[in-house]
């Protein structure tokens, strides 16, 4: 079937999985421990990052070039989806958000400078990156609406504003930011420019790391709220085209919806598996496993046929955004975010509630993966944003205009 790994991913895969069934796991369980940080974890998590680099496991979704094995999107999907059945495996791989974003963006439109001094170290794992673009005041939904700026004086950008849920912001070397560059332009989606902004820059200021269901978080587990006040930079650190923010955004969130969402069906698969086990181990009477119940078994058939069909509608957009780049594929990109978004919470509240009271406990990862995934239906596009979008592209082959 199209939908099967090519022989090249299969045997990239199976040297994934060692890494996934026995090193991270114990990083997981280091996590889940009340109070845990993230940032503590770092030093360890490097060796075996570097571990992961002498296998030549590094990064398979980027070029040779950069140090990666040159997957195609449609590639890469196989493994997002066995990295995400653990909380830290796209980081071990350095596939990690928001730095794959970001990466991407330099490769594209970075100057040589930028490439030099900020891409090449970031795509060896030697850097971190953030990226900040949402506002706590501007619907996140809406990239032309924006308040952040950015004026031009001399030879410098200078940036004023307000960003918040700016994964990975401490501990960042640096960051690009969405910020109005031509506010009076005729036309909104060219009002905004991607300026990169190196942490250490006067001006540049980490208010904190917000609390996400109960969760602070640190280092790049982290989501932060950033200020910029007078914060100044060279007029050379424009990424990509004055104007061209808004088009650079999309198109780093397409093949980024494609990461998230294999992401999240390895999630989806790793909740499946602990829900199976779970419903076949649990004695309800004596010698009765709770997987006899027919609620149960309802659960787990529905889940298989919406993780089997979530998977194979995003390897369907994948290989769209391959062949036709992701401007033209953002019908499909839309409908998998949705899509996909809500078979992971279904499935997610189905292995927690097969679980009973262990389900809400940290014993295993399930309800971390439910506290922190739940908005999943929010970033990238709220789903009813997605949803619109779909019905308007539908309706309008029927010759009906909505708003």
């Amino acid at each position: 079937m199209f939908a099967d790994p090519s022989d090249r991913v299969r045997a990239i895969l199976d040297r994934i999985a060692p890494y996934v069934k026995n090193d991270l796991p114990e990083f997981e369980r280091r996590l889940l421990v009340p109070g845990a940080e993230f940032r503590d974890l770092v030093p360890e998590l490097n060796q075996l990052r570097a571990r992961v680099k002498a296998d030549g496991l590094w990064a398979p979704w980027l070029s040779k070039d950069l140090g990666g094995t040159g997957l195609s999107l449609f590639e890469f999907a196989h493994i997002s989806e066995a990295l995400g059945g653990s909380p830290l495996g796209h980081y071990a791989f350095g596939c990690q958000a928001p730095d794959v974003g970001n990466i991407e963006l330099l490769t594209e439109h970075g100057t040589p400078e930028q490439k030099s001094r900020w891409l090449e170290p970031l795509a060896r794992g030697e850097i971190r990156s953030t990226f900040t673009m949402t506002e706590p005041e501007m619907p996140g939904s809406n990239p032309v609406l924006l308040g952040a700026t950015a004026v031009l004086d001399g030879d410098e950008w200078v940036l004023n504003g307000r960003k918040w849920f700016s994964t990975g912001a401490e501990g960042a070397a640096f960051a690009i930011a969405m910020m109005v560059t031509d506010p009076d332009h005729e036309k909104m989606h060219a009002r905004a420019s991607m300026i990169l902004v190196p942490v250490g820059t006067p001006g540049f200021r980490l208010v904190r790391n917000i609390s996400v269901m109960g969760d602070v978080g640190s280092d790049w587990a982290s989501h932060g709220e950033v200020v910029y006040e007078n914060c100044r930079v060279p007029k050379a650190n424009l990424v990509g085209p004055r104007g061209g923010g808004f088009a650079l955004a999309q198109e780093r969130l397409g093949p980024g919806r494609i990461h998230h969402c294999m992401r999240w069906i390895g999630i989806c698969e790793r909740a499946f598996d602990l829900m199976c086990r779970h419903a076949a181990s649990r004695q309800i009477a004596p010698f009765v496993p709770l997987a006899t119940r027919q609620q149960v078994q309802f659960w787990i058939a529905e889940s298989r046929a919406e993780i089997n069909a979530a998977r194979l509608v995003t390897l369907d957009a994948a290989a769209r955004i391959d062949a036709v780049g992701a401007p033209a594929a953002r019908i499909e990109i839309s409908t998998i975010k949705f899509f996909v978004a809500g078979v992971l919470q279904r499935v997610l509240d189905r292995a927690l509630q097969v679980h009973g009271g262990l389900g809400v406990t940290d014993d295993t990862p399930i309800a971390w993966f439910f506290r922190h995934e739940r908005a999943a239906r929010i970033y990238d596009g709220a789903d009813e944003v997605h949803k619109a979008s779909v019905a308007r592209y539908v309706l309008a082959q029927y010759g009906v205009k909505t708003r």
